[in-house]
């Protein structure tokens, strides 16, 4: 059965998934590869049009609505009092050179540039970046010079966005792993309730499949950028039925060994 079928089977048939357990573990540890990429799509997608919008915005915005301004000492400096806040329609861009906009408020807006009084905040898809200003050492930066800087920047955001996403990915495909590892653990307390001879190597490689439903659940959820709430908890729940019911497709024979 290829890459797609188990997929789809994996989706309804906890019969399948039981089945699935003599394969061999490169396979299933490629589905898990193919299954997480399946799951970063959306937030990668979402992600790099907010990068390469955000900062076509950035720049307009810089020219055309900021102060004269210097980032020098790991300060934001300029002689503007008041906070300056640009709603456009993909991001929305804080310049506030004198500490009245908090880093709370920034971290729980959605698709946000913001230049604060000792560091620069950029929020897109779910991800969170910041970086202080005191990073840029005895370097100086005014506004003229950002500006230089942005527009050398747009030849290499499909490299840096490219590289984003591989980390994404690999951080997405490392955490996967230690999930189903967790789950094929719980895996076994269930084999014991319900008096299955199974070992771990073949719980892990059905737990791999089991969480096909939830995460191909959460990929839609993505894609439509709709929020779950207790999103990690059903995650879990649904694996955790999943693999329950696929153990319970097993032959009951309470020392069942499979080689």
């Amino acid at each position: 059965m290829n890459i797609f079928k188990q997929l789809i089977k994996s989706i309804y048939s906890p019969k399948d998934i039981a089945s699935f357990r003599t394969q061999g573990i490169g396979k299933t540890i490629g589905y898990v590869f193919f299954l997480t990429l399946l799951s970063v799509i959306p937030s990668i997608y979402f992600l790099s049009a907010s990068i390469l919008n955000g900062v076509n915005s950035l720049e307009t915005s810089i020219e055309k609505d900021f102060p004269n301004f210097v980032i020098e000492n790991g300060k934001l400096q300029s002689d503007e009092e008041v906070p300056i806040t640009i709603n456009n329609k993909e991001v929305t861009i804080i310049f506030d050179s004198n500490g009245i906009v908090k880093k709370e408020e920034i971290l729980n807006s959605e698709n946000t540039i913001a230049f604060l009084e000792d560091e620069f905040i950029f929020v897109s898809g779910g991800q969170q970046q910041g970086y202080a200003y005191s990073m840029l050492g005895d370097v100086s930066l005014d506004k003229e010079t950002t500006m230089n800087l942005l527009s050398e920047a747009n030849s290499w955001l499909l490299v840096i966005i490219s590289i984003m996403a591989i980390l994404i990915y690999l951080f997405t495909v490392s955490i996967r792993f230690i999930e189903i590892s967790i789950l094929a653990l719980l895996g076994l307390l269930i084999v014991r309730i319900l008096q299955r001879g199974l070992e771990y190597r073949f719980i892990w490689r059905m737990a791999a499949y089991s969480v096909t439903l939830s995460t191909v659940f959460f990929t839609i959820m993505g894609a439509l950028q709709t929020t779950v709430p207790n999103g990690a908890l059903i995650s879990w729940l649904i694996g955790i039925i999943m693999l329950m019911l696929s153990i319970k497709e097993i032959p009951h024979k309470k020392d069942e060994q499979i080689s």
